[in-house]
């Protein structure tokens, strides 16, 4: 019996911290000796998300971590000093606080990159969305850019499935999907870490069922669909990684199209 329909699946190791580095905190050389380091403000690096960009750049030779006290890094005339002293700078903060922290740039400062983790700006037409693989233009436009939105965890998944079939043809503009995620706990910050790794818990556990889930927006710009999915993402007792699944019918996909075409 020929089957009517098949299950994309993307598994994801990691989350929110992409594996792009800019241009500009890049070194054309091997050696670091004579070459002065850039300079990485990470604001927030004391949450979930800034701890793990840190301690992914601590050993990088040809960069310069550089902090405010513990005690000031709330205080906005810090942050904002050394927001225009960086080369860099790595948004680990809510939406309206990476909004705030953008605002604090000095209107002459065109040098500073920004690297914006949050959901705030990643569907805004002014910043290039941090998917190298998303088209055949994507990394270059990231070189260039001043200001990039690091994709989120679910939308990676989704799009890294969709977007290729999309450009394709094998999966027409509009198409009605369902998007199943399961991710670990980690994601949800030290308040879902804290229920997960010291308190009694289900072990697994669905959110999300108003369909306005924050990731949807940029799910649907960026897969090429132009029409929101519904997404049903779901957390469970492991600490970090996900399971991405969009199932297909073959009647939605262009004519004659068969698993083989997919793959």
């Amino acid at each position: 019996m020929k089957n009517s329909a098949l299950i994309l699946v993307a598994g994801l190791g990691a989350q929110f911290v992409s594996s792009f580095t800019p241009t500009s905190l890049r070194s054309e050389r091997p050696s670091f000796g004579l070459l002065k380091a850039k300079k990485v403000f990470i604001d927030g690096e004391v949450g979930t998300t800034g701890l793990q960009v840190r301690d992914r750049l601590a050993d990088r030779g040809d960069l310069e971590i550089i902090s405010a006290p513990l005690e000031l890094r709330k205080d906005e005339a810090t942050r904002k000093k050394l927001i225009n002293e960086a080369d860099a700078v790595i948004l680990c903060l809510p939406d309206a606080a990476s909004k705030e922290a953008v605002g604090l740039v000095d209107p002459d400062n065109d040098r500073t990159v920004f690297i914006d983790a949050s959901t705030a700006f990643r569907v805004d037409d002014d910043w290039v969305y941090g998917f190298p693989e998303l088209n055949k233009e994507q990394r270059e436009d990231i070189k260039k850019s001043k200001r990039i939105a690091n994709p989120g965890c679910y939308p990676t998944g989704f799009i890294g499935l969709t977007r290729p079939l999309v450009d394709a043809g094998i999966i027409p503009p509009g198409t009605p999907l369902t998007v199943n995620a399961i991710s670990g706990y980690s994601g949800g910050g030290k308040g879902l870490m804290k229920v997960y790794e010291e308190e009694e818990h289900e072990p697994w556990g669905a959110y999300g069922f108003t369909l306005a889930h924050k990731h949807v927006p940029e799910m649907t710009k960026y897969s090429g669909l132009g029409k929101a999915p519904i997404f049903q993402p779901a957390v469970a007792a492991f600490d970090q990684g996900m399971v991405v699944q969009v199932p297909l019918h073959y009647s939605w996909l262009k004519p004659g199209t068969t698993g083989k075409d997919i793959h």
